[in-house]
């Protein structure tokens, strides 16, 4: 971390990480569009609150915390560095797109993506769960649906606010994939 290529590494691998968790995600989501739901369900009850899935869970929020953190710290660095001196950019640099110039923006709108995703699934499936582990109450409606994804997504998505949301997420999410997976490549 001494290094602002040591920096950009730490954020690639946690970058490939949480990629890697996108592609398990999404697929086990492609479940969701397939029957009945039931299987999705079932792909929800198995993960629930269990002990894998608990510490998959924190793990996967301390690669998120990793990520976000040496991205600002990146960004500082790189604006201290320039000073208050910005470039007078007149024409569009080869092989440099938008959403290279946008990563932090794009960074934020996925961060409260995520806050969204979470509110709407993980606090409704996965916390009860935690917490009704932990002796507190939870009523049984709730504890009945924590495993019901197929019902959360439904009634999620029904909402034309909730889609709209998701679509934007979704689209700054692909922005900053594209540009970080090539990002990441070029640093590794």
């Amino acid at each position: 971390t001494n290094s602002s290529l040591g920096r950009k590494l730490v954020m690639s691998i946690s970058g490939c990480f949480l990629v890697l968790f996108l592609l398990f995600h999404m697929a086990m989501n492609v479940v969701a569009l397939i029957g009945d739901g039931s299987a999705y369900n079932m792909i929800c009850g198995f993960l629930g609150a269990n002990w894998y899935a608990l510490v998959g869970t924190a793990v996967l929020a301390l690669g998120v915390l990793v990520h976000f953190a040496y991205a600002f710290w990146l960004t500082w660095q790189n604006r201290k560095a320039r000073g208050n001196v910005r470039y007078a950019v007149t024409v569009t640099e080869k092989g440099v797109d938008w959403a290279s110039k946008n990563m932090l923006l794009l960074g934020i709108i996925v961060i409260l993506g995520i806050a969204l995703h979470l509110f709407n699934f993980w606090a409704k499936m996965q916390l009860p769960e935690v917490l009704h582990m932990m002796g507190m109450h939870v009523d049984a409606v709730t504890m009945e649906n924590v495993a019901n994804g197929s019902y959360y997504i439904a009634s999620t998505f029904s909402c034309p606010v909730y889609a709209a949301l998701y679509v934007v997420w979704l689209a700054a999410l692909w922005f900053h994939l594209t540009h970080g997976i090539w990002s990441a490549m070029q640093t590794l």
